[in-house]
């Protein structure tokens, strides 16, 4: 006798849709082309628009056949599906030659055409580490590369919201040619969030030039700017202060020592804006800029400063003392600094006494990672002052550097405190303290 019945059917044929296109949201692209073969129901599935909202295109400097078809599958499925997506980056991993960066061009050239006929979802772009400035860069496909990236950002100009061009490393003419991009349909740009640090070449002094003022005065509610100290002038400030004001939230500065990092900017200009945008915040990275007569004229107490990073980069120079800025600049900031990075070859000086004198002043600090020459006993003095409550410290992390070979003696040290202060950092400190030889 013949079974009419129908076959017993999987468990997964049951799956409601949300929880598909969960399981498909962790498959990469082969395994999602090959579940959707499966039948009608998964086949929808990777057609949902949810799977595609944020894409990741890496494009590989060194040939291989893997990454090749990697690389060619991304891309396609980018263009199949590029009219879903909200958050696109684009990777350039260790380019190498000019005919690489030829072919990038193209088709980056054909990638950003299509998206902008197809895509009116896009807020967020980034295009990381491109410098432009290396010979690989021929003038010819440098030239075209931009064009085609300043035409693409005017077609976005009124769904971007964030922007990432870090590390493009362009002439001032090119920059503001595509921050202009952003702002030509309407001479204004309502972007909120652009990360330009390393934007432009090093060397320029892009504070003194009224083009980029001209540019930057279309932006009317950046909310979080990242850019280099070289483009910082009062007329800047005071254009932030103007058109900005009421969203600006967030200013990150990185000063590096071979930017230009000489001008004068007025202490006015920066208490002007502040007091016009209350929920500023700024955060400076400084590297190798170690030397306190140029830490003092950036480091203004006008500035609403909420972290500080100062590094040398294993660099060790006679001619600075890290001294004078714990104990003359940095305690101006006492009442708003949260994060302190001090990353130094100080071998030269103890900074015990002054650097736990600044912490225990610092009365909203709660983010501290030192790298340097300390005692082990600076640590148990610390978290004293921590468990007595001296200091709101929540995360701790330091590297005692030492001029032996050998460091047993403070291995053994440091274990004995972190027995000794146990209850408090199991319970309360996110702790990392190793000792590390500098010979």
């Amino acid at each position: 006798m013949e079974d009419d019945s129908e076959p017993e059917q999987s468990s997964w044929a049951y799956l409601p849709d949300v929880c598909l296109r969960h399981v498909f949201h962790w498959l990469d692209d082969r395994d999602r082309s090959r579940a959707a073969l499966v039948c009608k129901k998964w086949s929808c599935a990777m057609h949902s628009g949810s799977l595609w909202r944020c894409r990741t295109i890496t494009f590989y400097g060194q040939p291989s056949r893997a990454r090749t078809l990697e690389f060619q599958s991304a891309l396609w499925y980018t263009k199949k599906f590029g009219k879903y997506l909200k958050h696109l980056e684009i990777k350039l991993s260790n380019p190498y030659n000019t005919p690489f960066i030829k072919k990038f061009q193209v088709i980056m050239r054909g990638l950003l055409s299509h998206l902008g006929k197809c895509n009116s979802h896009l807020v967020s772009l980034s295009i990381k580490y491109l410098e432009l400035d290396c010979l690989i860069w021929k003038n010819v496909v440098r030239a075209q590369f931009i064009k085609n990236l300043a035409a693409f950002l005017k077609r976005m100009s009124n769904q971007l919201d964030y922007l990432n061009l870090k590390g493009a490393r362009i002439t001032l003419e090119e920059g503001c040619e595509l921050l202009n991009s952003l702002s030509s349909l309407t001479n204004r740009s309502f972007i909120s969030e652009i990360n330009l640090e390393d934007f432009f070449s090093l060397h320029l002094s892009v504070y003194s030039s009224a083009l980029f003022h001209q540019t930057m005065s279309k932006f009317r509610r950046l909310t979080i700017l990242t850019f280099n100290y070289n483009c910082i002038s009062d007329e800047l400030l005071d254009i932030l202060r103007e058109h900005s004001s009421h969203s600006l939230c967030t200013l990150n500065i990185k000063c590096h020592i071979h930017d230009p990092h000489g001008q004068v900017v007025s202490g006015m200009s920066w208490a002007n804006l502040a007091k016009r945008a209350p929920k500023l915040n700024v955060n400076f990275f400084f590297e190798r800029v170690m030397k306190h007569d140029h830490l003092a004229r950036i480091l203004l107490e006008e500035i609403p400063v909420r972290s500080i990073s100062l590094r040398s980069c294993y660099f060790s120079d006679p001619d600075w003392t890290m001294r004078p800025t714990l104990t003359n600049l940095l305690p101006a900031y006492w009442h708003g600094l949260q994060k302190l990075t001090l990353e130094l070859n100080n071998d030269h000086e103890l900074l015990d006494n002054e650097l736990l004198q600044l912490i225990l002043s610092c009365k909203r600090l709660l983010f501290l990672k030192v790298w340097a020459f300390l005692s082990v006993s600076f640590m148990e003095r610390l978290l004293q002052n921590r468990a007595e409550r001296k200091c709101i410290l929540t995360t701790i992390k330091v590297r005692i550097y030492t001029a032996q070979d050998d460091s047993t003696e403070e291995e053994r040290l440091l274990a004995d405190i972190y027995r000794k202060f146990k209850y408090l950092i199991d319970s309360e400190l996110n702790y990392f303290v190793i000792t590390y030889p500098m010979v």
